[in-house]
Protein backbone atom coordinates (compact mmCIF):
# COMPACT_ATOMS: atom_id res chain seq x y z
CA UNK A 1 0.00 0.00 0.00
CA UNK A 2 1.48 3.32 -0.79
CA UNK A 3 0.39 6.83 0.09
CA UNK A 4 0.65 10.13 -2.11
CA UNK A 5 -0.75 13.58 -1.62
CA UNK A 6 -2.27 14.61 -4.83
CA UNK A 7 -3.92 17.86 -6.32
CA UNK A 8 -3.95 21.28 -5.34
CA UNK A 9 -1.45 20.99 -2.24
CA UNK A 10 1.40 19.99 -4.69
CA UNK A 11 0.62 22.65 -7.83
CA UNK A 12 0.66 24.80 -4.42
CA UNK A 13 3.66 23.70 -3.03
CA UNK A 14 5.60 23.92 -6.14
CA UNK A 15 3.87 27.69 -6.83
CA UNK A 16 4.91 28.02 -3.71
CA UNK A 17 1.39 29.56 -2.80
CA UNK A 18 0.07 28.48 1.09
CA UNK A 19 -2.38 25.86 0.88
CA UNK A 20 -4.55 24.52 3.85
CA UNK A 21 -6.34 20.98 2.49
CA UNK A 22 -4.09 18.06 1.59
CA UNK A 23 -5.90 15.26 -0.82
CA UNK A 24 -4.26 11.89 -0.69
CA UNK A 25 -4.80 8.91 -2.72
CA UNK A 26 -4.24 5.41 -1.40
CA UNK A 27 -2.58 2.66 -4.16
CA UNK A 28 -2.55 -0.97 -3.03
CA UNK A 29 -5.45 -0.77 -0.70
CA UNK A 30 -9.23 -1.84 -0.22
CA UNK A 31 -12.05 -0.73 1.94
CA UNK A 32 -11.53 -3.16 4.42
CA UNK A 33 -7.43 -2.06 4.82
CA UNK A 34 -8.90 1.72 5.52
CA UNK A 35 -11.49 0.74 8.07
CA UNK A 36 -9.05 -1.67 10.00
CA UNK A 37 -6.69 1.46 10.34
CA UNK A 38 -9.45 3.44 11.69
CA UNK A 39 -10.17 5.23 8.70
CA UNK A 40 -13.99 6.50 8.72
CA UNK A 41 -15.65 6.34 5.51
CA UNK A 42 -16.92 9.82 4.04
CA UNK A 43 -17.64 9.00 0.69
CA UNK A 44 -20.94 8.60 -1.13
CA UNK A 45 -20.23 8.08 -4.12
CA UNK A 46 -16.91 6.26 -4.07
CA UNK A 47 -14.31 5.44 -1.14
CA UNK A 48 -13.04 8.36 0.32
CA UNK A 49 -12.19 8.37 4.14
CA UNK A 50 -11.28 10.45 7.02
CA UNK A 51 -8.26 9.71 8.55
CA UNK A 52 -8.75 9.24 12.24
CA UNK A 53 -6.24 11.78 13.60
CA UNK A 54 -5.58 14.77 11.05
CA UNK A 55 -9.07 14.20 9.45
CA UNK A 56 -7.65 14.70 6.05
CA UNK A 57 -9.21 13.27 3.35
CA UNK A 58 -7.71 9.62 1.75
CA UNK A 59 -9.38 8.03 -1.30
CA UNK A 60 -8.47 4.98 -2.94
CA UNK A 61 -7.11 5.20 -6.52
CA UNK A 62 -9.71 4.95 -8.96
CA UNK A 63 -10.69 5.23 -12.62
CA UNK A 64 -14.33 5.99 -14.20
CA UNK A 65 -16.17 6.13 -16.99
CA UNK A 66 -18.96 8.49 -18.59
CA UNK A 67 -22.48 7.12 -17.76
CA UNK A 68 -24.72 10.09 -17.70
CA UNK A 69 -25.07 13.81 -18.08
CA UNK A 70 -23.48 16.44 -15.97
CA UNK A 71 -20.59 16.38 -13.83
CA UNK A 72 -21.94 13.40 -11.72
CA UNK A 73 -22.77 11.20 -14.94
CA UNK A 74 -19.62 9.02 -13.62
CA UNK A 75 -18.94 5.31 -12.93
CA UNK A 76 -16.57 4.96 -10.52
CA UNK A 77 -13.79 1.64 -10.03
CA UNK A 78 -11.53 1.41 -7.13
CA UNK A 79 -9.67 -1.99 -6.17
CA UNK A 80 -5.63 -2.33 -5.23
CA UNK A 81 -5.01 -2.94 -9.05
CA UNK A 82 -5.63 0.72 -9.89
CA UNK A 83 -2.65 2.26 -10.47
CA UNK A 84 -1.74 6.44 -9.08
CA UNK A 85 -1.29 7.17 -13.07
CA UNK A 86 -4.61 6.33 -13.65
CA UNK A 87 -6.39 8.01 -10.63
CA UNK A 88 -3.99 10.88 -12.15
CA UNK A 89 -5.61 10.47 -15.38
CA UNK A 90 -8.96 11.05 -14.71
CA UNK A 91 -8.02 14.89 -13.23
CA UNK A 92 -8.91 18.02 -15.06
CA UNK A 93 -5.99 19.71 -15.32
CA UNK A 94 -1.86 18.67 -15.79
CA UNK A 95 -1.09 21.07 -13.25
CA UNK A 96 -3.57 19.24 -10.84
CA UNK A 97 -2.37 15.69 -11.80
CA UNK A 98 0.79 15.75 -9.89
CA UNK A 99 1.56 13.54 -6.49
CA UNK A 100 4.67 13.91 -4.01
CA UNK A 101 5.15 10.96 -2.40
CA UNK A 102 6.31 10.25 0.97
CA UNK A 103 9.95 11.28 0.28
CA UNK A 104 8.61 14.42 -1.58
CA UNK A 105 9.54 12.82 -4.83
CA UNK A 106 7.52 14.28 -7.70
CA UNK A 107 5.45 12.13 -9.61
CA UNK A 108 4.07 13.65 -13.00
CA UNK A 109 2.98 11.25 -15.57
CA UNK A 110 1.20 14.34 -17.34
CA UNK A 111 4.07 17.21 -17.40
CA UNK A 112 1.85 18.79 -15.16
CA UNK A 113 4.94 20.38 -13.38
CA UNK A 114 6.05 21.88 -17.53
CA UNK A 115 3.08 23.55 -17.98
CA UNK A 116 3.09 25.01 -14.45
CA UNK A 117 6.49 26.68 -15.44
CA UNK A 118 4.82 27.46 -18.77
CA UNK A 119 1.77 29.06 -16.96
CA UNK A 120 -0.37 27.04 -19.25
CA UNK A 121 -3.68 25.43 -18.01
CA UNK A 122 -3.86 22.26 -19.78
CA UNK A 123 -6.16 19.76 -19.91
CA UNK A 124 -4.85 15.95 -18.98
CA UNK A 125 -6.76 13.92 -21.47
CA UNK A 126 -9.44 13.74 -24.00
CA UNK A 127 -11.85 13.25 -21.04
CA UNK A 128 -12.06 16.52 -20.30
CA UNK A 129 -14.89 16.81 -22.13
CA UNK A 130 -16.63 14.66 -20.04
CA UNK A 131 -17.35 16.84 -16.92
CA UNK A 132 -18.99 20.18 -18.19
CA UNK A 133 -18.19 21.34 -14.82
CA UNK A 134 -14.52 21.60 -15.78
CA UNK A 135 -15.32 24.64 -18.14
CA UNK A 136 -16.14 26.66 -15.01
CA UNK A 137 -13.39 25.18 -12.84
CA UNK A 138 -10.77 26.62 -15.57
CA UNK A 139 -12.44 29.45 -15.37
CA UNK A 140 -12.15 30.23 -11.80
CA UNK A 141 -8.11 29.29 -11.59
CA UNK A 142 -8.09 32.16 -14.61
CA UNK A 143 -9.40 34.38 -11.52
CA UNK A 144 -6.69 33.31 -9.41
CA UNK A 145 -3.39 32.50 -11.58
CA UNK A 146 -3.47 36.00 -12.90
CA UNK A 147 -0.58 35.33 -15.58
CA UNK A 148 -1.77 31.70 -17.01
CA UNK A 149 -2.96 31.46 -20.02
CA UNK A 150 -5.33 28.28 -21.90
CA UNK A 151 -4.06 26.09 -23.94
CA UNK A 152 -5.78 26.43 -27.43
CA UNK A 153 -6.97 22.47 -27.30
CA UNK A 154 -8.59 23.05 -23.81
CA UNK A 155 -10.25 26.01 -25.18
CA UNK A 156 -11.59 23.66 -28.57
CA UNK A 157 -12.55 20.93 -25.75
CA UNK A 158 -14.31 23.35 -24.14
CA UNK A 159 -16.59 24.82 -26.73
CA UNK A 160 -17.24 21.18 -27.44
CA UNK A 161 -18.46 21.12 -24.04
CA UNK A 162 -20.71 24.37 -24.88
CA UNK A 163 -21.99 22.19 -28.45
CA UNK A 164 -22.75 19.07 -26.63
CA UNK A 165 -25.79 20.51 -24.32
CA UNK A 166 -23.38 19.05 -21.07
CA UNK A 167 -23.23 22.54 -19.28
CA UNK A 168 -27.27 22.39 -18.82
CA UNK A 169 -26.98 19.63 -17.04
CA UNK A 170 -25.16 21.20 -14.31
CA UNK A 171 -26.57 21.18 -11.10
CA UNK A 172 -27.34 25.13 -10.07
CA UNK A 173 -25.94 25.20 -6.81
CA UNK A 174 -22.61 23.74 -8.36
CA UNK A 175 -22.82 26.61 -10.98
CA UNK A 176 -23.39 29.06 -8.09
CA UNK A 177 -20.21 27.81 -6.00
CA UNK A 178 -17.75 27.58 -8.40
CA UNK A 179 -18.50 31.48 -9.70
CA UNK A 180 -18.75 32.47 -5.98
CA UNK A 181 -15.11 30.93 -5.32
CA UNK A 182 -13.83 32.94 -8.27
CA UNK A 183 -15.56 36.33 -7.36
CA UNK A 184 -13.63 35.59 -4.54
CA UNK A 185 -10.18 35.64 -6.07
CA UNK A 186 -7.90 38.37 -6.78
CA UNK A 187 -9.46 39.27 -10.75
CA UNK A 188 -12.87 37.68 -11.51
CA UNK A 189 -13.08 39.39 -14.88
CA UNK A 190 -10.59 36.87 -15.66
CA UNK A 191 -13.17 34.19 -15.18
CA UNK A 192 -16.22 36.12 -16.84
CA UNK A 193 -14.11 36.91 -20.02
CA UNK A 194 -13.49 33.58 -20.59
CA UNK A 195 -16.99 31.88 -20.28
CA UNK A 196 -18.02 35.39 -22.62
CA UNK A 197 -15.55 34.41 -25.13
CA UNK A 198 -16.37 30.74 -24.67
CA UNK A 199 -20.33 32.30 -25.39
CA UNK A 200 -21.51 29.91 -22.41
CA UNK A 201 -24.15 32.48 -20.99
CA UNK A 202 -27.09 31.01 -22.60
CA UNK A 203 -26.14 27.47 -21.50
CA UNK A 204 -25.55 28.18 -18.04
CA UNK A 205 -28.38 30.49 -17.31
CA UNK A 206 -30.98 30.03 -20.05
CA UNK A 207 -33.77 32.22 -20.19
CA UNK A 208 -32.16 34.89 -18.02
CA UNK A 209 -30.33 38.40 -18.54
CA UNK A 210 -26.42 37.66 -17.41
CA UNK A 211 -25.13 40.86 -16.61
CA UNK A 212 -21.52 39.73 -17.09
CA UNK A 213 -22.27 39.16 -21.01
CA UNK A 214 -22.37 43.31 -21.31
CA UNK A 215 -19.52 43.84 -19.57
CA UNK A 216 -16.09 45.94 -20.69
CA UNK A 217 -13.15 47.48 -19.48
CA UNK A 218 -14.89 49.81 -17.00
CA UNK A 219 -16.99 47.41 -15.28
CA UNK A 220 -14.53 44.34 -14.70
CA UNK A 221 -12.47 47.11 -13.33
CA UNK A 222 -15.04 47.95 -11.07
CA UNK A 223 -15.64 44.59 -9.95
CA UNK A 224 -11.54 43.75 -9.77
CA UNK A 225 -11.27 46.48 -7.08
CA UNK A 226 -14.07 45.87 -5.01
CA UNK A 227 -11.70 44.38 -2.35
CA UNK A 228 -13.90 44.76 1.28
CA UNK A 229 -12.72 41.22 3.02
CA UNK A 230 -14.76 38.84 4.04
CA UNK A 231 -17.53 40.40 1.97
CA UNK A 232 -15.63 40.68 -1.02
CA UNK A 233 -17.18 37.94 -3.50
CA UNK A 234 -20.51 38.76 -2.00
CA UNK A 235 -20.17 42.28 -2.60
CA UNK A 236 -18.95 41.90 -6.18
CA UNK A 237 -22.64 39.68 -6.71
CA UNK A 238 -24.60 43.00 -5.38
CA UNK A 239 -22.82 44.94 -7.70
CA UNK A 240 -22.69 42.73 -10.81
CA UNK A 241 -26.37 42.01 -10.14
CA UNK A 242 -27.84 44.98 -8.52
CA UNK A 243 -25.99 47.81 -10.90
CA UNK A 244 -27.39 46.01 -14.14
CA UNK A 245 -30.36 44.09 -13.82
CA UNK A 246 -33.81 44.99 -12.34
CA UNK A 247 -35.06 43.50 -9.39
CA UNK A 248 -37.36 41.01 -11.44
CA UNK A 249 -34.40 39.43 -13.68
CA UNK A 250 -32.10 39.62 -10.16
CA UNK A 251 -35.07 37.17 -9.41
CA UNK A 252 -34.68 34.95 -12.39
CA UNK A 253 -31.01 34.64 -12.15
CA UNK A 254 -30.86 33.83 -8.12
CA UNK A 255 -33.07 31.12 -8.97
CA UNK A 256 -31.83 29.65 -11.80
CA UNK A 257 -28.32 29.34 -9.98
CA UNK A 258 -29.56 29.09 -6.79
CA UNK A 259 -28.19 32.28 -4.96
CA UNK A 260 -27.69 32.24 -1.62
CA UNK A 261 -31.01 34.67 -0.03
CA UNK A 262 -29.02 37.42 1.51
CA UNK A 263 -26.93 37.97 -1.64
CA UNK A 264 -30.28 38.16 -3.52
CA UNK A 265 -31.77 40.58 -1.29
CA UNK A 266 -28.74 42.78 -1.04
CA UNK A 267 -28.52 43.18 -5.24
CA UNK A 268 -32.16 43.97 -5.11
CA UNK A 269 -31.87 46.20 -2.98
CA UNK A 270 -29.26 48.20 -4.86
CA UNK A 271 -31.26 47.66 -7.78
CA UNK A 272 -34.31 49.50 -6.01
CA UNK A 273 -31.81 52.23 -4.44
CA UNK A 274 -29.83 53.27 -8.04
CA UNK A 275 -33.77 53.21 -9.53
CA UNK A 276 -34.83 55.98 -6.99
CA UNK A 277 -31.29 57.71 -7.23
CA UNK A 278 -32.38 58.11 -11.03
CA UNK A 279 -35.95 59.51 -10.17
CA UNK A 280 -34.38 62.76 -8.99
CA UNK A 281 -37.44 62.98 -6.70
CA UNK A 282 -35.93 63.49 -2.99
CA UNK A 283 -38.55 65.21 -1.05
CA UNK A 284 -39.63 63.88 2.51
CA UNK A 285 -42.51 62.04 0.79
CA UNK A 286 -40.22 60.25 -1.68
CA UNK A 287 -37.68 59.43 1.15
CA UNK A 288 -40.68 57.66 3.10
CA UNK A 289 -41.93 55.51 0.47
CA UNK A 290 -38.14 54.52 -0.49
CA UNK A 291 -37.39 53.61 3.19
CA UNK A 292 -40.56 51.35 3.05
CA UNK A 293 -39.78 49.64 0.02
CA UNK A 294 -36.29 48.19 1.34
CA UNK A 295 -37.72 47.81 4.42
CA UNK A 296 -35.28 50.16 6.48
CA UNK A 297 -37.45 49.77 9.66
CA UNK A 298 -36.63 45.93 10.19
CA UNK A 299 -33.49 45.99 8.53
CA UNK A 300 -31.32 49.40 8.47
CA UNK A 301 -27.66 47.26 8.80
CA UNK A 302 -28.80 45.94 5.22
CA UNK A 303 -29.23 49.16 4.05
CA UNK A 304 -26.14 50.92 5.74
CA UNK A 305 -24.41 48.32 3.94
CA UNK A 306 -25.76 48.88 0.48
CA UNK A 307 -25.32 52.47 0.77
CA UNK A 308 -21.86 52.46 1.25
CA UNK A 309 -21.25 50.10 -1.46
CA UNK A 310 -22.95 52.09 -3.95
CA UNK A 311 -21.21 55.29 -2.35
CA UNK A 312 -17.68 53.72 -2.73
CA UNK A 313 -18.47 52.89 -6.85
CA UNK A 314 -20.38 55.44 -7.77
CA UNK A 315 -19.68 58.55 -5.18
CA UNK A 316 -21.26 59.77 -2.20
CA UNK A 317 -24.22 62.48 -2.40
CA UNK A 318 -26.75 64.57 -0.21
CA UNK A 319 -29.15 61.58 -0.39
CA UNK A 320 -26.31 58.87 1.06
CA UNK A 321 -25.71 60.91 4.17
CA UNK A 322 -29.43 61.21 4.58
CA UNK A 323 -29.71 57.71 4.48
CA UNK A 324 -26.94 57.19 6.82
CA UNK A 325 -28.78 59.37 9.42
CA UNK A 326 -31.51 57.99 9.00
CA UNK A 327 -30.09 54.57 9.72
CA UNK A 328 -27.81 56.11 12.40
CA UNK A 329 -31.13 57.78 14.46
CA UNK A 330 -32.93 54.12 14.24
CA UNK A 331 -29.83 51.96 15.31
CA UNK A 332 -29.68 54.52 18.17
CA UNK A 333 -33.43 53.55 18.97
CA UNK A 334 -34.39 57.65 17.98
CA UNK A 335 -37.55 55.83 15.87
CA UNK A 336 -38.54 53.28 18.21
CA UNK A 337 -39.03 56.11 21.27
CA UNK A 338 -40.99 58.69 18.23
CA UNK A 339 -43.32 55.52 17.62
CA UNK A 340 -43.52 54.81 21.35
CA UNK A 341 -44.81 58.52 22.30
CA UNK A 342 -47.18 58.09 19.24
CA UNK A 343 -49.12 55.10 20.17
CA UNK A 344 -49.58 55.75 23.57
CA UNK A 345 -51.98 58.77 22.25
CA UNK A 346 -53.63 56.11 20.29
CA UNK A 347 -57.34 57.35 20.17
CA UNK A 348 -60.24 55.10 20.21
CA UNK A 349 -61.19 53.60 16.78
CA UNK A 350 -57.85 54.54 15.53
CA UNK A 351 -55.66 51.19 13.90
CA UNK A 352 -52.14 50.93 15.15
CA UNK A 353 -50.81 50.02 11.88
CA UNK A 354 -52.14 53.66 10.46
CA UNK A 355 -50.71 55.09 13.37
CA UNK A 356 -47.50 53.48 12.85
CA UNK A 357 -47.32 53.98 9.14
CA UNK A 358 -48.14 58.02 9.47
CA UNK A 359 -45.39 58.02 12.55
CA UNK A 360 -43.00 56.65 9.96
CA UNK A 361 -43.29 59.39 7.80
CA UNK A 362 -43.91 62.26 10.70
CA UNK A 363 -40.08 60.72 11.55
CA UNK A 364 -39.08 60.95 8.28
CA UNK A 365 -40.13 64.69 7.67
CA UNK A 366 -38.54 65.70 10.85
CA UNK A 367 -34.91 64.13 10.01
CA UNK A 368 -35.88 65.51 6.79
CA UNK A 369 -36.73 69.07 7.78
CA UNK A 370 -33.56 69.15 10.22
CA UNK A 371 -30.90 67.73 7.27
CA UNK A 372 -32.22 69.69 4.12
Amino acid sequence: MQVYVVGGAVRDALMGRKFSDRDWVVVGATVEHMLSAGFKPVGADFPVFLHPHTHEEYALARTERKSGHGYKGFTFHADPTVTLEEDLARRDFTINAMAMDAQARLIDPYNGLADLQGKLMRHVSPAFVEDPLRVLRLARFLARFLDFLVAEDTLALCRNLRDSGELQHLVAERVYAEFNKGMGEEKPSRMIKLISKLECWPELASGCAVPFAQFDKPEFDRLNGLQTGPQTAQDRWVYSLGFFLNASEIKALAKAWRLPRDTEDLATLASNFLAFLQTNQFDSDSFGQFFNRVDLYRKPARLRHVNGLIQSLAGGSPVHNFVELAVDNLEAGHYKSFLAAKISGLQAGEQVATVAAQARQDWINTLYAEHF
